[in-house]
């Protein structure tokens, strides 16, 4: 089992994450580590917090000389940020600190905002100051996933797996058809893309429509797809609800914040169409598709089903979309109530992003890794990459092929 746990605050010290289950023997890329957090902080439309905060992770466990060695790998994300935040986010007891001018106390947080944690937070853990909440409740969290699933993220691509998103929409501007778009072309996306979107005249107009969001002192969400080629068959089960690869995906992606839908292939569009124009045909061919893992003489005209058939893997890329809603903190503020004095009162203003979809994308690549190495693992095992090899060498479902039918049972 491949599990992970974070903890920290989004103007605390720093962040935690404990990540579990990764075999012994991986030779990791700590580079590659720092290049998934700086592309979280990316993306046309955060907030001034990215020029702040230069996100590294450091390793304390479980990994020695370059290699994991079995235990658990925890890591640390300092909050450069901490230094103005000290006096409000000391964890001691308040005392006799004096506050200086740049880490002094911030006034307590009675006025919620529309959309986040803070009003059902502060009533569920019953907190007078909503900062206790929205600390926590923030998307600075997803930090943490990053760090963890870019390591997971390793552990698959040593198998061939490999994970790519892209923007494919922003407000009410679209692509006209995500599915269309290749894995080939997401991946020859420019690392200094805006928006990451593939179509650049799109992406153009939707800038523009985020500088109109600010302006207006408003927030822009939009959505997603994350594509993964080279997964086996038969990741995932659907002998039990909980095992199901498709559902696990589902409630990887709904934890991220902002996140309100996701969509598998084709996504709510199939309830729209007709069986014969949604289902992916089985046809016999001599080879597979080289973007495929499908088995030796059989392929799939079409990937409605974005990879994915009673919860388990089918050997077609996998295709998984999401749609975050707009950030919930506006400069133009909403209506609210000031808990304190039960009077109506403008929501608070946090320093927050106008859009942050292209950065939502990249932690769901992240939870995604994760998921799918948790599966990787569940079905060829072994507690270290010699062992997982072997397995994966001897069970590989991409050459053979179960036909014809056992009559010993008739």
């Amino acid at each position: 089992m491949l599990r992970f746990l974070t903890a920290g605050e989004s103007h605390g010290q720093g962040l935690v994450v404990i990540l579990e289950g990764i075999p012994a023997g991986l030779t990791l890329d700590f580079d590659a580590i720092t290049n998934d957090l700086r592309r979280r902080q990316g993306g046309y439309g955060r907030g001034n917090r990215m020029k702040i905060e230069s996100d590294r992770a450091q390793i304390l466990s479980g990994v020695r000389a370059g290699q994991t060695i079995g235990g658990p790998i925890s890591m640390l994300i300092e909050n450069k940020d901490w230094i103005n935040w000290e006096n409000t986010m000391r964890v001691e007891a308040p005392g006799n600190h004096e506050p200086d001018e740049k880490s002094g106390s911030r006034p307590v947080v009675s006025k919620p905002r529309p959309g986040h944690a803070d009003l059902a937070g502060s009533f569920k853990y019953a907190r007078q100051d909503i900062r206790d909440i929205l600390e926590r409740a923030s998307a600075r969290e997803t930090a943490a996933r990053v760090a963890a699933g870019a390591i997971a993220r390793q552990l698959l691509q040593h198998f061939g797996i490999e994970i790519i998103s892209h923007v494919t929409r922003i407000g009410g501007l679209s692509l006209n058809d995500p599915l269309a778009v290749t894995f080939k072309k997401a991946q020859a996306i420019p690392a200094d893309s805006p928006l990451r979107c593939v179509d650049l005249e799109l992406e153009k107009q939707m800038t523009a429509t985020i500088d109109k969001a600010r302006a207006a002192g408003d927030t822009l969400g939009g959505t997603f797809e994350v594509i993964v080629r080279g997964v086996p068959v038969g990741l995932g089960s659907y002998v039990q609800w909980d095992r199901k690869l498709d559902g696990r995906f589902a409630q990887a992606l709904m934890s991220i914040p902002a996140i309100k839908s996701v969509g598998i292939g084709r996504g709510p569009a199939v309830a729209e169409l007709l069986g014969s124009q949604v289902h992916d045909e089985i046809v016999l061919s001599s080879t597979a598709k080289a973007s495929t893992k499908q088995p030796l003489g059989i392929t799939r005209p079409t990937n409605n089903a974005g990879g994915l058939e009673g919860g388990v893997s089918n050997g077609e890329e996998i295709r998984l979309s999401a749609c975050m809603k707009p950030i919930s903190t506006l400069m133009k503020p909403l209506r609210s109530v000031d808990l304190s004095t039960m009077t109506e009162a403008e929501a608070t203003v946090e320093r927050s992003d106008v859009c942050a979809v292209p950065a939502a994308a990249v932690v769901a690549e992240a939870v995604v890794c994760l998921v799918l190495a948790d599966a990787f693992m569940e079905k060829f095992g072994g507690d270290s990459i010699a062992e997982l090899s072997k397995h994966f060498g001897n069970t590989d479902s991409s050459v053979e092929v179960v036909t014809g039918r056992d009559e010993s049972m008739n």
